[in-house]
């Protein structure tokens, strides 16, 4: 069977199995192959430019891991 193409093994199965053949190879590209990756666009750049001086980084660092559940020091 090693000597067959993908094409005449492909040919040899039933319609059913066909079928699911092609829907595997369908599934495989949409998930498995490389999307384009798109540059970012920073629209929300500069949007908290007027809070400059209330907050440090470390401030807004400190706020965002209590919104998210907090910082589990043992997970790093």
């Amino acid at each position: 069977m090693a000597e067959l193409s993908l094409q005449e093994m492909l040919r040899m199965l039933p319609p059913t199995l066909q079928s699911e053949v092609r829907d595997f190879v369908a599934f495989l590209l949409e998930h498995r192959v490389k999307r384009q990756v798109l540059p970012m666009k920073f629209q929300w750049e500069g949007a908290l430019k007027g809070m400059r001086g209330q907050y440090t980084s470390v401030q807004l660092q400190h706020q965002i891991a209590d919104l998210r559940g907090g910082y589990n020091e043992s997970a790093s």
